[in-house]
């Protein structure tokens, strides 16, 4: 009996071990990474599409951290049949970034708000400066919708680094639908902390009498937002500009604002496909006509623009239609944009980066990518971008 006793516990801890080292080798690590080329380093994968599941992409991420090595990422499950739309989700490291865990729900689409169906996109994820809070920004939209161009705006916040979320309902003065993708830029203005978001409206898309315009919303409570002020483009220079990051400049009290382009009429690429960008002199109320940003190219996708504690800024967008490689030009405090410097290049396709600087010189990234250089959206990728 004591001989069998010890066969079956053998044959129990085999099982055991078997199932742990199948469970260990399904999740991502960096050693199972495709290759790539770029200056982005230690990129592993947060989550990856599952071909059989509700939804057909996986998109848009953003990244906040709770601690030197708690980090939260917030991203996108677009339902399969509909167009930008589907739940937001968020995934936790808390080794700095090597390893994440299992998705976990933030809005869930099949969940009713009285009685209407909602689904999301577009998670902005924001710690405001020295709280001990994550805020989670997103869209919302009828489920009957064919996509999210005509969304409002959503939040929940979680107290304990990601793990549990609480919706709250947002009062909102500005009275039209909007889209954001950018993150939020706080600002002094006369001794009170302002909160800058970024949104534009693409109400043409399905109203002959729409328009499309790039704002900003502006907030000192986080809850309460009314409109600061709308980004001009020249009279006979219609642009449809969108999807623009705030960041400061060089000079002290100064916002400046690069935006995403296409054409007003088809919503193509410019020619030549460049941003655009605008200047706030008075905290985000108001802002000059938009220029063209000769040496930051754009072909209709979202970039990020921000700046480090060096006074360094960066800019990280994709050099074609089809968003294959990502790329980034750096810009010196006084100084001119420098030349293309490859972020991260993997025969696939990659677009929407979004950064967070970890310590000066450095900056922890994540955007959303594939293992198909035909198919995009199927992946969730972070790394960490070190600039000298």
């Amino acid at each position: 009996m004591y001989h069998q006793f010890c066969r079956r516990l053998l044959y129990t801890v085999i099982q055991v071990a078997t199932v742990g080292c199948l469970v260990f080798a399904s999740f991502p690590s960096a050693g199972d990474e495709r290759k790539y080329e770029g200056d982005v380093k230690d990129v592993v994968t947060i989550d990856s599409l599952d071909p059989d599941g509700p939804y057909n992409k996986i998109w848009e991420p953003y990244l906040a951290k709770w601690s030197s090595k708690h980090y939260v990422a917030a991203y996108g499950l677009q339902v399969t049949g509909k167009g930008d739309m589907g739940d937001i989700v968020c995934s936790i490291s808390r080794d700095a970034g090597k390893s994440w865990g299992h998705r976990a729900m933030v809005f869930d689409h099949r969940v009713r708000n009285g009685t209407v169906q909602y689904a999301y996109n577009n998670a902005v994820l924001f710690r405001p400066p020295g709280q001990d809070v994550i805020w989670l920004f997103a869209m919302r939209a009828p489920m009957h919708y064919r996509d999210s161009e005509n969304a409002d705006l959503v939040a929940a916040y979680s107290p304990d680094g990601g793990y549990a979320w609480h919706h709250v309902e947002l009062s909102v003065d500005y009275q039209g639908s909007l889209i954001i993708v950018a993150g939020i830029e706080a600002v002094q203005r006369e001794g009170v902390l302002h909160y800058l978001l970024p949104a534009h409206r693409n109400s043409f898309r399905h109203d002959p009498h729409g328009d499309r315009r790039q704002f900003v919303l502006e907030s000192t409570s986080l809850l309460h937002w009314k409109l600061a002020g709308y980004v001009p483009y020249a009279d006979n220079d219609p642009v449809f500009l969108h999807e623009g990051g705030i960041a400061s400049t060089d000079i002290e009290g100064e916002l400046k604002i690069v935006m995403r382009t296409a054409d007003m009429a088809r919503e193509r690429p410019l020619d030549p496909p460049v941003a655009y960008s605008s200047i706030s002199k008075d905290g985000g109320r108001t802002w000059s006509t938009a220029q063209p940003e000769s040496r930051l190219p754009n072909y209709r996708s979202k970039s990020f623009f921000g700046k480090d504690s060096d006074g360094r800024h960066v800019y990280v967008y994709s050099n074609e239609v089809e968003r294959r490689g990502l790329y980034y030009k750096l810009r010196t405090p006084g100084g001119q944009w420098s030349s293309q410097h490859e972020f991260y290049v993997a025969g696939n396709r990659n677009s929407y980066p979004t950064l967070v600087e970890d310590n000066p010189g450095e900056w922890l990234a994540v955007w959303d990518s594939s293992n198909d250089e035909n198919k995009n959206r199927t992946a969730i990728r972070f790394g960490r971008l070190r600039i000298e």
